[in-house]
């Protein structure tokens, strides 16, 4: 009899690389038919759960057991995110005073793919006696969840992808692709606009986008770098270097009238331009800029703001309240990259 070496023994024990991958298309496959069956049958049923989720003047309450409370959590927190308030139930928490979070102006989500999960069913003469309508999401139409339900969804599969037939797999993509059509339409006939969803996500790159306006993030009051274009010029690089802005704003002294800017830019062009040792008798109004600056004002979004810059290659704008105002700030690229632009 011979004996395997350990590294025949290794090579014999781990998958062929063909085979990985052949096992891993089968599972998406499976789901992905599961998925067909589920589109196939979509029908009247999901149009009356869509009627009922959206006539509430309450909130949507989600539960369900293990593997369904885990999608019943991402559930409920697509449906909040996209504009119908809602939250999820432990139905074991339920049934220990939870359920004194529920409204009879409520609607229920129950998620159990057998249909008689015993924790569920504890929460459903509570549910009845308040008179909550419930959308009971199950592969059974003949369970105990699926007789106390207003509308019934199924969320049967033709095989789970786990190929003992045992973890929820293929059930729980169903479920999961479900609750993500309910929450869609809803938010589709809500007229839930990408607005709205900013307003929902405050610290995402879109809500930063669609809510942080120039006001917010400009450098104004004393922090502004405000000349006069009799200031003689080696004073402005002082201020220039103290407001480190790379900018300084020039102005008329009696009305505050926005005439130009003095940049880094226009201060390298002068020193190539200009004798250093006459520097000492010119003035900002001889030297800055002869175009106006961009502006903005303070309302507009720090996402066009920063639109601005690109494309024309800026690093600041003059902020005015209207096109012949008084300068009232400065944005700075450094400052709107910093907020996560």
């Amino acid at each position: 009899m011979s004996l395997l070496s350990s590294t025949e023994i290794a090579s014999s024990t781990v998958p062929k690389h063909s085979d990985v991958l052949q096992q891993g298309k089968a599972v998406i496959t499976v789901e992905i038919e599961a998925l067909q069956a589920l589109h196939n049958r979509l029908n009247a049923t999901f149009e009356q759960a869509i009627g009922l989720l959206e006539a509430t003047h309450g909130r949507i309450i989600v539960t369900g057991m293990g593997k369904s409370g885990h999608i019943g959590k991402k559930i409920a927190a697509t449906l909040a995110s996209t504009g119908s308030p809602a939250y999820f139930l432990h139905p074991a928490e339920g049934r220990h005073g939870d359920l004194g979070q529920v409204t009879p102006t409520d609607v229920v989500i129950a998620i159990s793919n057998s249909g008689e999960t015993e924790e569920l069913l504890g929460l459903l003469p509570t549910l009845k006696q308040l008179g909550v309508p419930m959308v009971a999401l199950t592969a059974r139409n003949d369970s105990t969840l699926a007789k106390f339900a207003t509308v019934v969804l199924d969320i049967s599969v033709p095989q789970e992808a786990c190929p003992l037939g045992l973890a929820p797999t293929s059930s729980t993509t169903v479920t999961l692709a479900l609750g993500d059509a309910l929450a869609v339409v809803l938010q589709q006939r809500k007229g839930f606009a990408k607005e709205d969803f900013a307003l929902f996500h405050p610290a995402g790159s879109l809500g930063k986008r669609l809510l942080l306006k120039v006001a917010d993030l400009m450098t104004s009051g004393e922090k502004m770098p405000l000349l006069t274009p009799d200031v003689p010029f080696l004073q402005a690089l002082i201020t220039i270097s103290e407001k480190q802005l790379g900018l300084a704003i020039v102005v008329k002294p009696e009305t505050g009238e926005l005439l130009g800017v003095l940049t880094d830019g226009d201060v390298r062009r002068v020193f190539q331009r200009v004798a250093p040792e006459t520097l000492h008798q010119r003035t900002v109004g001889e030297l800055m800029g002869q175009q106006l600056p961009k502006t903005v004002v303070p309302d507009a979004l720090a996402s066009e703001a920063l639109a601005v810059m690109e494309q024309f290659k800026i690093t600041a704008l003059v902020v005015q309240a209207t096109p012949n105002a008084p300068p009232i700030g400065v944005v700075h690229l450094h400052d709107l990259l910093k907020s996560g632009l």
